[in-house]
Protein backbone atom coordinates (compact mmCIF):
# COMPACT_ATOMS: atom_id res chain seq x y z
CA UNK A 1 0.00 0.00 0.00
CA UNK A 2 2.88 2.37 1.10
CA UNK A 3 4.62 1.81 -2.80
CA UNK A 4 0.84 2.51 -4.09
CA UNK A 5 0.43 5.46 -2.17
CA UNK A 6 3.98 6.69 -3.53
CA UNK A 7 3.13 6.10 -6.93
CA UNK A 8 -0.44 7.99 -6.92
CA UNK A 9 0.86 11.50 -5.46
CA UNK A 10 3.73 11.52 -8.30
CA UNK A 11 1.31 10.34 -10.97
CA UNK A 12 -1.36 13.13 -9.31
CA UNK A 13 1.60 15.47 -9.18
CA UNK A 14 2.62 15.33 -12.54
CA UNK A 15 -1.28 15.54 -13.65
CA UNK A 16 -0.83 19.06 -11.80
CA UNK A 17 2.51 20.38 -13.10
CA UNK A 18 1.69 19.53 -16.57
CA UNK A 19 -2.09 21.49 -15.84
CA UNK A 20 -0.12 24.54 -14.54
CA UNK A 21 2.51 24.25 -17.71
CA UNK A 22 -0.64 24.39 -19.89
CA UNK A 23 1.21 22.92 -23.35
CA UNK A 24 -0.12 19.81 -23.17
CA UNK A 25 -4.20 20.31 -23.62
CA UNK A 26 -5.42 19.08 -20.09
CA UNK A 27 -7.96 16.16 -21.50
CA UNK A 28 -4.98 14.55 -23.10
CA UNK A 29 -2.77 14.98 -19.44
CA UNK A 30 -6.12 13.45 -17.40
CA UNK A 31 -6.25 10.56 -20.03
CA UNK A 32 -3.11 9.98 -20.35
CA UNK A 33 -2.21 10.00 -16.31
CA UNK A 34 -5.76 7.49 -16.15
CA UNK A 35 -4.09 4.57 -18.83
CA UNK A 36 -0.44 5.06 -16.95
CA UNK A 37 -2.56 4.49 -13.46
CA UNK A 38 -4.37 1.08 -15.30
CA UNK A 39 -0.93 -0.08 -16.12
CA UNK A 40 0.96 0.44 -12.60
CA UNK A 41 -2.36 -1.18 -11.22
CA UNK A 42 -3.48 1.51 -9.33
CA UNK A 43 -7.04 1.63 -11.21
CA UNK A 44 -8.52 -1.65 -11.33
CA UNK A 45 -9.44 -2.63 -15.63
CA UNK A 46 -12.76 -3.18 -15.29
CA UNK A 47 -12.95 0.48 -13.67
CA UNK A 48 -10.54 2.46 -16.22
CA UNK A 49 -13.59 3.89 -18.50
CA UNK A 50 -15.93 3.52 -15.29
CA UNK A 51 -16.21 7.78 -15.58
CA UNK A 52 -17.75 8.34 -18.48
CA UNK A 53 -20.89 6.43 -16.57
CA UNK A 54 -20.77 8.60 -14.13
CA UNK A 55 -23.94 11.03 -13.63
CA UNK A 56 -21.84 13.92 -12.99
CA UNK A 57 -20.34 13.42 -16.40
CA UNK A 58 -24.29 12.83 -18.14
CA UNK A 59 -25.29 16.22 -16.08
CA UNK A 60 -22.61 18.59 -16.79
CA UNK A 61 -22.91 17.60 -20.69
CA UNK A 62 -26.96 17.91 -20.46
CA UNK A 63 -26.72 21.33 -18.82
CA UNK A 64 -24.54 22.51 -22.14
CA UNK A 65 -26.92 21.70 -24.13
CA UNK A 66 -29.96 23.22 -22.60
CA UNK A 67 -27.61 26.47 -22.20
CA UNK A 68 -27.76 26.63 -25.83
CA UNK A 69 -31.58 26.15 -25.86
CA UNK A 70 -32.28 29.00 -23.68
CA UNK A 71 -29.12 31.24 -25.37
CA UNK A 72 -30.71 30.14 -28.89
CA UNK A 73 -34.48 31.10 -28.49
CA UNK A 74 -33.55 34.57 -27.48
CA UNK A 75 -34.68 34.32 -23.71
CA UNK A 76 -30.93 35.94 -22.31
CA UNK A 77 -31.37 38.74 -24.83
CA UNK A 78 -34.96 39.88 -24.05
CA UNK A 79 -34.36 40.24 -20.77
CA UNK A 80 -30.87 41.86 -20.63
CA UNK A 81 -32.01 44.52 -23.43
CA UNK A 82 -34.22 45.51 -21.21
CA UNK A 83 -31.52 45.96 -17.81
CA UNK A 84 -28.98 47.32 -19.92
CA UNK A 85 -28.37 50.99 -20.35
CA UNK A 86 -25.02 52.87 -21.09
CA UNK A 87 -26.16 55.61 -19.68
CA UNK A 88 -25.85 54.61 -16.46
CA UNK A 89 -23.41 55.62 -13.83
CA UNK A 90 -20.26 52.71 -14.23
CA UNK A 91 -21.13 51.40 -10.66
CA UNK A 92 -25.34 51.32 -11.11
CA UNK A 93 -24.02 49.69 -14.64
CA UNK A 94 -21.56 46.93 -13.02
CA UNK A 95 -24.36 46.38 -10.32
CA UNK A 96 -26.83 45.57 -12.38
CA UNK A 97 -25.09 43.72 -15.30
CA UNK A 98 -23.34 41.79 -12.62
CA UNK A 99 -26.65 40.85 -10.71
CA UNK A 100 -27.75 39.56 -14.35
CA UNK A 101 -24.89 37.42 -14.76
CA UNK A 102 -25.10 35.75 -11.79
CA UNK A 103 -28.31 35.36 -11.61
CA UNK A 104 -28.24 33.69 -15.36
CA UNK A 105 -25.65 31.75 -14.45
CA UNK A 106 -27.29 30.22 -11.76
CA UNK A 107 -29.59 28.66 -14.05
CA UNK A 108 -27.56 27.59 -16.73
CA UNK A 109 -23.47 27.34 -17.70
CA UNK A 110 -21.64 30.54 -16.45
CA UNK A 111 -19.62 30.15 -19.75
CA UNK A 112 -22.49 30.55 -21.24
CA UNK A 113 -23.61 32.91 -19.10
CA UNK A 114 -20.36 34.87 -20.03
CA UNK A 115 -20.43 33.92 -23.73
CA UNK A 116 -24.51 35.80 -24.12
CA UNK A 117 -23.76 39.12 -21.98
CA UNK A 118 -19.92 40.15 -22.56
CA UNK A 119 -21.20 41.58 -26.74
CA UNK A 120 -23.90 43.28 -24.74
CA UNK A 121 -21.22 44.57 -22.49
CA UNK A 122 -18.93 46.00 -24.78
CA UNK A 123 -21.47 47.30 -26.64
CA UNK A 124 -22.51 49.25 -23.76
CA UNK A 125 -19.18 50.26 -23.43
CA UNK A 126 -18.77 51.56 -26.97
CA UNK A 127 -22.04 53.36 -26.49
CA UNK A 128 -20.59 55.14 -22.94
CA UNK A 129 -17.47 56.10 -24.30
CA UNK A 130 -15.71 53.82 -21.61
CA UNK A 131 -13.20 51.67 -22.14
CA UNK A 132 -14.71 47.72 -21.66
CA UNK A 133 -11.83 46.65 -19.30
CA UNK A 134 -13.15 48.24 -16.47
CA UNK A 135 -16.47 46.37 -16.57
CA UNK A 136 -15.58 42.62 -18.35
CA UNK A 137 -13.58 41.17 -15.26
CA UNK A 138 -16.22 42.42 -13.14
CA UNK A 139 -18.47 40.96 -15.13
CA UNK A 140 -16.60 37.56 -15.32
CA UNK A 141 -16.50 37.14 -11.66
CA UNK A 142 -20.31 37.34 -11.37
CA UNK A 143 -20.66 34.89 -13.11
CA UNK A 144 -18.35 32.93 -11.71
CA UNK A 145 -20.27 33.85 -8.37
CA UNK A 146 -23.73 33.87 -9.66
CA UNK A 147 -22.84 29.80 -10.48
CA UNK A 148 -22.72 29.30 -6.69
CA UNK A 149 -26.02 29.35 -5.73
CA UNK A 150 -27.49 26.14 -7.48
CA UNK A 151 -26.86 22.70 -8.12
CA UNK A 152 -26.16 23.10 -11.85
CA UNK A 153 -24.72 26.71 -12.01
CA UNK A 154 -21.38 25.00 -12.31
CA UNK A 155 -19.49 22.05 -12.52
CA UNK A 156 -17.98 22.23 -8.82
CA UNK A 157 -21.49 21.55 -7.36
CA UNK A 158 -22.45 18.60 -9.74
CA UNK A 159 -19.06 17.12 -8.76
CA UNK A 160 -19.69 17.62 -4.95
CA UNK A 161 -23.26 16.53 -5.11
CA UNK A 162 -22.85 13.71 -7.13
CA UNK A 163 -19.41 12.40 -5.04
CA UNK A 164 -22.18 12.96 -1.74
CA UNK A 165 -24.23 10.30 -3.14
CA UNK A 166 -21.38 8.22 -3.31
CA UNK A 167 -20.48 8.50 0.23
CA UNK A 168 -23.32 9.57 2.06
CA UNK A 169 -26.16 7.75 -0.18
CA UNK A 170 -28.02 10.77 -1.14
CA UNK A 171 -26.67 14.32 -3.15
CA UNK A 172 -27.26 17.44 -2.33
CA UNK A 173 -30.85 19.08 -3.52
CA UNK A 174 -30.98 21.97 -6.07
CA UNK A 175 -31.06 24.56 -4.02
CA UNK A 176 -29.19 23.41 -1.23
CA UNK A 177 -26.34 25.99 -2.07
CA UNK A 178 -28.12 28.50 -2.13
CA UNK A 179 -27.90 29.80 1.52
CA UNK A 180 -24.40 29.93 0.87
CA UNK A 181 -24.20 31.04 -2.74
CA UNK A 182 -26.32 33.75 -2.51
CA UNK A 183 -24.28 35.26 0.54
CA UNK A 184 -20.71 34.84 -1.30
CA UNK A 185 -22.81 36.48 -4.82
CA UNK A 186 -24.50 39.23 -2.68
CA UNK A 187 -21.49 39.95 -0.87
CA UNK A 188 -19.08 39.63 -3.80
CA UNK A 189 -21.38 41.90 -6.66
CA UNK A 190 -21.42 44.41 -4.27
CA UNK A 191 -17.29 44.49 -3.73
CA UNK A 192 -16.88 44.63 -7.86
CA UNK A 193 -19.47 47.48 -8.24
CA UNK A 194 -18.57 49.73 -5.40
CA UNK A 195 -14.83 49.19 -5.05
CA UNK A 196 -13.51 46.60 -7.07
CA UNK A 197 -13.44 48.33 -10.77
CA UNK A 198 -11.37 51.19 -9.16
CA UNK A 199 -8.23 48.41 -8.78
CA UNK A 200 -8.39 47.74 -12.41
CA UNK A 201 -5.32 49.68 -14.27
CA UNK A 202 -6.43 52.42 -17.16
CA UNK A 203 -4.89 51.62 -20.09
CA UNK A 204 -4.90 53.54 -23.48
CA UNK A 205 -4.68 50.19 -25.44
CA UNK A 206 -7.47 48.53 -23.87
CA UNK A 207 -9.65 50.95 -26.32
CA UNK A 208 -7.98 49.80 -29.21
CA UNK A 209 -8.07 45.71 -28.17
CA UNK A 210 -12.27 46.73 -28.25
CA UNK A 211 -11.95 48.09 -31.18
CA UNK A 212 -10.85 44.67 -32.51
CA UNK A 213 -13.69 43.03 -31.01
CA UNK A 214 -16.19 45.28 -32.75
CA UNK A 215 -17.45 43.51 -35.83
CA UNK A 216 -17.39 46.16 -39.42
CA UNK A 217 -20.99 47.31 -40.62
CA UNK A 218 -22.27 46.07 -43.60
CA UNK A 219 -24.92 46.81 -46.19
CA UNK A 220 -27.90 44.63 -45.93
CA UNK A 221 -30.86 43.44 -47.33
CA UNK A 222 -34.14 42.31 -45.16
CA UNK A 223 -37.52 41.43 -46.36
CA UNK A 224 -40.95 42.17 -45.55
CA UNK A 225 -43.11 39.97 -44.66
CA UNK A 226 -46.57 39.51 -45.18
CA UNK A 227 -47.55 40.02 -42.20
CA UNK A 228 -45.73 42.92 -41.47
CA UNK A 229 -47.55 44.29 -44.30
CA UNK A 230 -51.02 43.49 -43.40
CA UNK A 231 -50.64 45.68 -40.68
CA UNK A 232 -50.05 48.44 -42.40
CA UNK A 233 -46.32 49.25 -41.16
CA UNK A 234 -44.79 52.07 -42.20
CA UNK A 235 -41.41 52.93 -42.69
CA UNK A 236 -41.22 55.26 -39.27
CA UNK A 237 -42.66 52.62 -37.76
CA UNK A 238 -38.87 50.72 -37.76
CA UNK A 239 -37.21 53.78 -36.81
CA UNK A 240 -37.32 52.50 -33.06
CA UNK A 241 -36.26 49.38 -33.50
CA UNK A 242 -33.75 50.08 -35.77
CA UNK A 243 -32.52 52.60 -32.93
CA UNK A 244 -32.24 50.19 -30.07
CA UNK A 245 -30.27 47.57 -32.45
CA UNK A 246 -27.75 50.54 -33.73
CA UNK A 247 -29.27 49.91 -37.55
CA UNK A 248 -29.38 52.66 -40.17
CA UNK A 249 -32.49 52.28 -42.45
CA UNK A 250 -31.04 53.29 -45.71
CA UNK A 251 -33.61 53.13 -48.51
CA UNK A 252 -36.58 50.24 -49.80
CA UNK A 253 -36.40 47.85 -53.17
CA UNK A 254 -39.96 47.51 -54.36
CA UNK A 255 -40.01 45.32 -57.39
CA UNK A 256 -36.26 45.07 -57.97
CA UNK A 257 -36.09 48.58 -58.10
CA UNK A 258 -34.63 51.14 -55.38
CA UNK A 259 -37.27 53.84 -54.79
CA UNK A 260 -35.55 57.27 -54.68
CA UNK A 261 -35.89 58.80 -51.38
CA UNK A 262 -37.13 57.35 -47.56
CA UNK A 263 -40.35 58.76 -46.65
CA UNK A 264 -41.12 58.09 -43.03
CA UNK A 265 -44.77 57.70 -44.15
CA UNK A 266 -43.99 55.24 -46.92
CA UNK A 267 -45.74 52.03 -45.90
CA UNK A 268 -44.46 49.04 -46.40
CA UNK A 269 -45.86 45.80 -49.06
CA UNK A 270 -45.22 42.29 -48.90
CA UNK A 271 -42.11 41.09 -50.53
CA UNK A 272 -40.74 45.00 -50.33
CA UNK A 273 -37.08 45.15 -49.12
CA UNK A 274 -35.62 46.94 -46.45
CA UNK A 275 -31.66 48.12 -47.24
CA UNK A 276 -30.25 48.81 -43.68
CA UNK A 277 -26.80 49.45 -42.59
CA UNK A 278 -25.18 47.25 -39.26
CA UNK A 279 -22.74 45.14 -37.34
CA UNK A 280 -23.84 41.26 -37.96
CA UNK A 281 -25.41 41.45 -34.61
CA UNK A 282 -27.09 44.56 -34.73
CA UNK A 283 -28.85 43.23 -38.09
CA UNK A 284 -29.77 39.39 -36.85
CA UNK A 285 -31.44 41.59 -33.44
CA UNK A 286 -33.19 44.33 -35.83
CA UNK A 287 -34.39 41.49 -38.17
CA UNK A 288 -35.86 39.14 -35.21
CA UNK A 289 -37.49 42.47 -33.45
CA UNK A 290 -38.71 43.87 -36.19
CA UNK A 291 -40.22 40.00 -37.63
CA UNK A 292 -38.54 40.66 -41.28
CA UNK A 293 -37.26 37.84 -43.00
CA UNK A 294 -34.34 37.23 -45.71
CA UNK A 295 -33.79 37.33 -49.27
CA UNK A 296 -34.17 33.18 -49.90
CA UNK A 297 -35.63 32.37 -46.19
CA UNK A 298 -37.73 29.76 -48.02
CA UNK A 299 -34.77 27.76 -49.02
CA UNK A 300 -33.91 27.39 -45.26
CA UNK A 301 -35.72 24.97 -43.63
CA UNK A 302 -37.92 26.86 -40.86
CA UNK A 303 -37.29 30.35 -42.64
CA UNK A 304 -35.70 33.10 -40.30
CA UNK A 305 -36.34 30.77 -37.32
CA UNK A 306 -34.79 27.22 -38.65
CA UNK A 307 -32.45 25.96 -35.70
CA UNK A 308 -28.55 26.22 -35.72
CA UNK A 309 -28.47 29.35 -38.87
CA UNK A 310 -25.18 31.42 -38.34
CA UNK A 311 -24.08 34.74 -39.58
CA UNK A 312 -20.59 33.97 -40.99
CA UNK A 313 -17.96 36.97 -42.01
CA UNK A 314 -15.60 35.85 -44.62
CA UNK A 315 -13.16 38.37 -46.92
CA UNK A 316 -12.77 37.50 -50.71
CA UNK A 317 -8.86 37.64 -51.40
CA UNK A 318 -7.83 37.85 -55.31
CA UNK A 319 -8.48 34.85 -57.39
CA UNK A 320 -11.73 34.03 -55.51
CA UNK A 321 -13.83 32.23 -57.58
CA UNK A 322 -16.81 35.08 -56.81
CA UNK A 323 -14.53 38.30 -57.89
CA UNK A 324 -15.99 40.27 -60.42
CA UNK A 325 -19.50 37.96 -60.10
CA UNK A 326 -22.86 38.36 -57.95
CA UNK A 327 -24.03 36.01 -55.79
CA UNK A 328 -27.23 35.39 -58.23
CA UNK A 329 -25.14 35.08 -60.94
CA UNK A 330 -23.02 31.64 -58.90
CA UNK A 331 -26.46 30.47 -58.03
CA UNK A 332 -25.68 30.64 -54.02
CA UNK A 333 -28.52 30.28 -52.46
CA UNK A 334 -30.27 27.80 -55.34
CA UNK A 335 -26.78 25.72 -55.17
CA UNK A 336 -25.64 25.84 -51.46
CA UNK A 337 -28.59 27.22 -49.53
CA UNK A 338 -26.42 30.02 -48.13
CA UNK A 339 -27.65 33.79 -48.86
CA UNK A 340 -25.28 36.68 -49.23
CA UNK A 341 -26.89 39.08 -46.92
CA UNK A 342 -24.95 41.66 -46.69
CA UNK A 343 -21.48 43.39 -47.81
CA UNK A 344 -18.99 45.58 -46.21
CA UNK A 345 -16.71 47.54 -48.38
CA UNK A 346 -14.47 49.96 -46.39
CA UNK A 347 -17.90 51.73 -45.17
CA UNK A 348 -18.56 52.50 -49.28
CA UNK A 349 -21.88 52.78 -50.09
CA UNK A 350 -23.42 51.21 -52.88
CA UNK A 351 -27.02 51.46 -54.86
CA UNK A 352 -26.79 48.04 -56.35
CA UNK A 353 -29.11 45.28 -55.05
CA UNK A 354 -26.87 42.89 -52.36
CA UNK A 355 -27.18 40.04 -54.51
CA UNK A 356 -26.72 41.69 -57.72
CA UNK A 357 -23.27 44.08 -56.98
CA UNK A 358 -20.11 42.40 -58.46
CA UNK A 359 -17.64 41.69 -55.68
CA UNK A 360 -14.29 43.07 -55.70
CA UNK A 361 -11.63 41.51 -53.73
CA UNK A 362 -10.96 42.97 -50.20
CA UNK A 363 -14.88 42.75 -49.92
CA UNK A 364 -16.56 41.33 -46.52
CA UNK A 365 -19.43 39.13 -47.31
CA UNK A 366 -21.75 38.49 -44.57
CA UNK A 367 -22.98 34.75 -45.23
CA UNK A 368 -26.25 33.09 -43.69
CA UNK A 369 -26.74 29.45 -43.49
CA UNK A 370 -26.14 26.36 -41.25
CA UNK A 371 -22.25 26.07 -40.34
CA UNK A 372 -21.64 23.20 -42.63
CA UNK A 373 -23.82 24.56 -45.65
CA UNK A 374 -21.47 28.06 -45.09
CA UNK A 375 -18.11 26.07 -44.50
CA UNK A 376 -18.76 24.31 -47.98
CA UNK A 377 -19.95 27.51 -50.02
CA UNK A 378 -16.93 29.68 -48.60
CA UNK A 379 -14.40 26.56 -49.97
CA UNK A 380 -16.61 26.82 -53.33
CA UNK A 381 -16.20 30.53 -53.52
CA UNK A 382 -12.40 30.88 -52.42
CA UNK A 383 -13.27 33.20 -50.13
CA UNK A 384 -11.72 33.45 -46.55
CA UNK A 385 -13.54 32.85 -42.85
CA UNK A 386 -12.83 35.81 -40.51
CA UNK A 387 -11.97 33.56 -37.65
CA UNK A 388 -14.38 33.76 -34.29
CA UNK A 389 -16.99 35.99 -36.69
CA UNK A 390 -19.85 33.90 -36.47
CA UNK A 391 -23.71 35.46 -35.15
CA UNK A 392 -26.30 33.07 -34.18
CA UNK A 393 -29.17 33.24 -35.60
CA UNK A 394 -31.79 33.92 -32.39
CA UNK A 395 -35.46 32.13 -32.68
CA UNK A 396 -37.08 35.19 -30.29
CA UNK A 397 -40.69 33.80 -30.64
CA UNK A 398 -39.81 30.66 -28.87
CA UNK A 399 -38.20 32.68 -25.53
CA UNK A 400 -41.14 31.84 -23.56
CA UNK A 401 -41.32 27.96 -24.81
CA UNK A 402 -37.50 27.57 -24.12
CA UNK A 403 -37.80 28.86 -20.53
CA UNK A 404 -41.21 27.24 -19.71
CA UNK A 405 -39.41 23.79 -20.51
CA UNK A 406 -36.50 24.30 -18.25
CA UNK A 407 -38.36 25.29 -15.40
CA UNK A 408 -41.01 22.10 -16.10
CA UNK A 409 -37.50 19.93 -15.74
CA UNK A 410 -36.02 21.69 -12.70
CA UNK A 411 -39.62 21.39 -11.34
CA UNK A 412 -39.34 17.53 -11.65
CA UNK A 413 -36.02 16.95 -10.50
CA UNK A 414 -36.63 19.28 -6.75
CA UNK A 415 -39.93 17.75 -6.58
CA UNK A 416 -38.48 14.61 -6.79
CA UNK A 417 -40.22 13.21 -9.46
CA UNK A 418 -37.46 12.33 -11.86
CA UNK A 419 -33.33 12.43 -11.27
CA UNK A 420 -32.20 15.65 -12.51
CA UNK A 421 -30.17 13.58 -15.13
CA UNK A 422 -33.42 12.09 -16.15
CA UNK A 423 -35.11 15.46 -16.42
CA UNK A 424 -32.36 17.79 -18.12
CA UNK A 425 -32.60 14.82 -20.81
CA UNK A 426 -36.49 15.09 -21.22
CA UNK A 427 -35.71 19.16 -21.68
CA UNK A 428 -32.91 18.47 -24.28
CA UNK A 429 -35.04 16.11 -26.34
CA UNK A 430 -37.73 19.19 -25.95
CA UNK A 431 -35.33 21.35 -27.46
CA UNK A 432 -34.45 19.16 -30.15
CA UNK A 433 -38.20 18.42 -31.37
CA UNK A 434 -39.17 22.26 -30.74
CA UNK A 435 -36.43 23.40 -33.15
CA UNK A 436 -34.61 25.31 -30.64
CA UNK A 437 -31.43 22.71 -31.22
CA UNK A 438 -30.36 21.04 -33.94
CA UNK A 439 -28.78 17.49 -34.05
CA UNK A 440 -25.98 19.11 -34.73
CA UNK A 441 -25.91 21.56 -32.42
CA UNK A 442 -26.28 18.49 -29.30
CA UNK A 443 -23.00 17.34 -29.73
CA UNK A 444 -21.34 21.03 -30.69
CA UNK A 445 -23.05 22.18 -27.46
CA UNK A 446 -20.87 19.64 -25.48
CA UNK A 447 -17.29 20.63 -24.29
CA UNK A 448 -15.65 17.13 -24.84
CA UNK A 449 -12.46 18.19 -23.45
CA UNK A 450 -13.90 18.92 -20.01
CA UNK A 451 -15.95 15.58 -20.35
CA UNK A 452 -12.87 13.33 -20.89
CA UNK A 453 -11.03 15.02 -18.01
CA UNK A 454 -13.81 14.60 -15.98
CA UNK A 455 -14.37 10.99 -16.64
CA UNK A 456 -10.75 10.24 -16.60
CA UNK A 457 -9.89 12.40 -13.16
CA UNK A 458 -12.60 10.57 -11.33
CA UNK A 459 -11.50 7.08 -11.80
CA UNK A 460 -7.89 8.41 -10.54
CA UNK A 461 -9.60 10.65 -7.72
CA UNK A 462 -11.52 7.53 -6.48
CA UNK A 463 -7.64 5.79 -6.69
CA UNK A 464 -5.96 8.54 -4.77
CA UNK A 465 -9.11 7.92 -1.63
CA UNK A 466 -8.76 3.88 -1.73
CA UNK A 467 -4.85 4.31 -1.19
CA UNK A 468 -4.76 6.42 1.87
CA UNK A 469 -3.96 9.77 -0.09
CA UNK A 470 -6.61 11.78 1.37
CA UNK A 471 -6.52 10.58 4.64
CA UNK A 472 -2.87 11.26 5.13
CA UNK A 473 -3.51 15.02 3.77
CA UNK A 474 -6.38 15.08 6.15
CA UNK A 475 -4.20 14.38 8.83
CA UNK A 476 -1.91 16.99 8.49
CA UNK A 477 -4.17 19.46 8.02
CA UNK A 478 -6.02 18.30 11.10
CA UNK A 479 -2.70 18.43 12.78
CA UNK A 480 -1.82 22.02 12.34
CA UNK A 481 -4.98 23.07 13.15
CA UNK A 482 -5.33 20.69 16.34
CA UNK A 483 -5.38 23.32 19.36
CA UNK A 484 -7.19 25.72 17.87
CA UNK A 485 -10.91 26.50 17.05
CA UNK A 486 -12.36 23.87 14.56
CA UNK A 487 -13.43 26.43 11.97
CA UNK A 488 -9.64 26.88 11.32
CA UNK A 489 -9.57 23.54 9.88
CA UNK A 490 -12.40 24.87 7.13
CA UNK A 491 -10.43 27.64 6.41
CA UNK A 492 -7.40 25.99 5.62
CA UNK A 493 -9.22 23.86 3.79
CA UNK A 494 -10.98 26.46 1.71
CA UNK A 495 -7.62 28.49 1.22
CA UNK A 496 -5.68 25.19 -0.30
CA UNK A 497 -8.76 24.30 -2.65
CA UNK A 498 -8.67 28.03 -3.75
CA UNK A 499 -5.20 28.14 -4.44
CA UNK A 500 -5.55 25.00 -6.03
CA UNK A 501 -8.67 26.02 -8.24
CA UNK A 502 -6.51 29.13 -9.20
CA UNK A 503 -4.49 27.19 -11.93
CA UNK A 504 -6.07 24.11 -12.28
CA UNK A 505 -9.42 23.36 -13.62
CA UNK A 506 -12.09 23.73 -11.14
CA UNK A 507 -13.40 20.17 -11.94
CA UNK A 508 -9.61 18.47 -11.46
CA UNK A 509 -9.73 20.65 -8.13
CA UNK A 510 -13.18 19.12 -6.96
CA UNK A 511 -12.16 15.72 -7.54
CA UNK A 512 -9.42 15.62 -5.59
CA UNK A 513 -10.60 18.28 -2.61
CA UNK A 514 -13.71 16.16 -1.85
CA UNK A 515 -11.99 12.98 -0.61
CA UNK A 516 -9.72 15.63 1.41
CA UNK A 517 -12.37 16.91 2.77
CA UNK A 518 -14.34 13.56 3.52
CA UNK A 519 -11.08 12.64 5.57
CA UNK A 520 -11.06 15.72 7.56
CA UNK A 521 -14.93 14.87 8.98
CA UNK A 522 -14.24 11.51 9.71
CA UNK A 523 -10.97 12.39 11.82
CA UNK A 524 -12.56 15.07 13.71
CA UNK A 525 -16.42 13.38 13.78
CA UNK A 526 -17.98 16.53 12.79
CA UNK A 527 -20.66 16.90 9.69
CA UNK A 528 -19.13 16.18 6.45
CA UNK A 529 -21.60 18.28 4.47
CA UNK A 530 -19.70 21.04 6.33
CA UNK A 531 -16.26 20.01 4.63
CA UNK A 532 -18.26 19.29 0.64
CA UNK A 533 -19.39 22.56 1.17
CA UNK A 534 -16.66 24.36 1.74
CA UNK A 535 -14.62 22.39 -0.97
CA UNK A 536 -17.98 23.35 -3.72
CA UNK A 537 -17.17 26.75 -2.26
CA UNK A 538 -13.86 27.28 -2.92
CA UNK A 539 -13.17 25.42 -6.35
CA UNK A 540 -15.15 27.54 -7.73
CA UNK A 541 -13.30 30.83 -7.01
CA UNK A 542 -10.78 31.44 -9.53
CA UNK A 543 -10.08 34.76 -9.80
CA UNK A 544 -6.44 35.39 -8.96
CA UNK A 545 -5.08 34.16 -13.01
CA UNK A 546 -6.53 33.84 -16.40
CA UNK A 547 -6.17 30.56 -16.46
CA UNK A 548 -8.25 29.51 -13.29
CA UNK A 549 -11.69 29.85 -15.44
CA UNK A 550 -12.37 29.54 -18.52
CA UNK A 551 -14.49 33.04 -17.94
CA UNK A 552 -11.11 34.83 -16.92
CA UNK A 553 -9.49 33.66 -20.13
CA UNK A 554 -12.32 34.62 -22.45
CA UNK A 555 -12.17 38.19 -21.43
CA UNK A 556 -8.78 38.49 -21.35
CA UNK A 557 -8.29 39.68 -25.03
CA UNK A 558 -11.26 41.60 -25.53
CA UNK A 559 -10.90 43.36 -22.05
CA UNK A 560 -6.98 44.34 -22.76
CA UNK A 561 -5.83 42.25 -19.74
CA UNK A 562 -2.60 41.32 -18.38
CA UNK A 563 -1.83 38.51 -15.91
CA UNK A 564 -1.04 40.27 -13.34
CA UNK A 565 -4.49 42.53 -13.38
CA UNK A 566 -6.59 39.75 -11.69
CA UNK A 567 -5.37 39.87 -8.60
CA UNK A 568 -5.52 43.31 -7.86
CA UNK A 569 -9.32 42.53 -7.67
CA UNK A 570 -9.56 38.10 -7.58
CA UNK A 571 -7.23 38.48 -4.36
CA UNK A 572 -9.21 40.57 -2.25
CA UNK A 573 -12.39 39.15 -3.59
CA UNK A 574 -11.44 35.82 -2.20
CA UNK A 575 -10.28 36.99 1.06
CA UNK A 576 -13.50 38.34 1.30
CA UNK A 577 -15.41 35.13 -0.16
CA UNK A 578 -13.73 33.51 2.83
CA UNK A 579 -14.60 35.94 5.10
CA UNK A 580 -18.14 35.27 4.50
CA UNK A 581 -18.86 31.82 3.04
CA UNK A 582 -17.04 29.95 6.32
CA UNK A 583 -19.45 31.80 8.98
CA UNK A 584 -22.38 31.42 6.22
CA UNK A 585 -21.42 27.62 6.04
CA UNK A 586 -21.51 26.79 10.19
CA UNK A 587 -24.33 28.71 10.20
CA UNK A 588 -25.85 26.26 7.53
CA UNK A 589 -24.25 23.28 7.70
CA UNK A 590 -23.06 23.29 11.57
CA UNK A 591 -19.99 21.18 12.59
Amino acid sequence: MQAELIQIFILLGSVFALLVWGRIRYDLVAFGALILAATLGLVPTEDVFSGFGHSAVAIIALVLIVSRGLSSSGAVELIASKLINPDRPLPLHIAVIAALAAGLSAIINNVAALALLMPLDLEAAKKAKRSAGQTLMPLSFATILGGMITLIGTPPNIVISEYRQGVLGEPFGMFDFAPVGLAVAVAGIGFVSLLGWRFLPARASLLDTEEAVIKGRYIAELRIGDEMAQDGMTVADLYPMANEADVHVLGLIRRGKRLRGLAPRQELRARDFLVVEGDPKSIETFMGQAGLDFAGAEKHEGGVIAPGLTLSETIVPEGARIVGRTARSLRLLQTHSVTLLGIARGGESFTDRVRLLPIRAGDVLLLLGTPERVAAATDWLGVLSLEGRQTEVVQRSKAGLSIGVFLLAVAMAVLGFLPLSVALGGAVIAYVALGLVSAREVYASVEWKVIVLLASLIPLAEAFERVGGAELIARQIVSLSEGYPAWLSLVALMVVTMTLSDFLNNVATTLIAAPISMSIAATTDTNPDTYLMTVAVAASCAFLTPIGHKNNTLILGPGGYRFGDYWRIGLPLEILVVCVSVPTILLVWPL
